[in-house]
């Protein structure tokens, strides 16, 4: 039971000092900033999408009518 407690301990213990460092040296922000959002702006960047802006302005498919919206108004 002793031998247990203490590699728990021992454990626990590299972990919290793990942790730590991430936490003071901001490791994770600094993975975020320099290797995810590069990553994620050049695979979002590469995307096909409809451009927006050749939309008719006319064009209100997906707008709720005016009574639809007179009946949701509180007051």
């Amino acid at each position: 039971m002793k031998k247990f407690l203490g590699k728990l301990l021992l454990i626990a213990g590299i972990g919290y000092v793990v942790l730590f460092l991430v936490f003071y040296f901001d490791l994770d922000g600094k993975f975020l900033y320099y290797v995810w959002e590069p990553n994620a702006v050049a695979r979002y960047d590469k995307m096909k999408r409809k451009d927006n802006t050749l939309t008719p302005y006319t064009d209100k498919a997906n707008v709720m009518p005016d009574s639809e919206v007179k009946e949701r108004t509180v007051g």
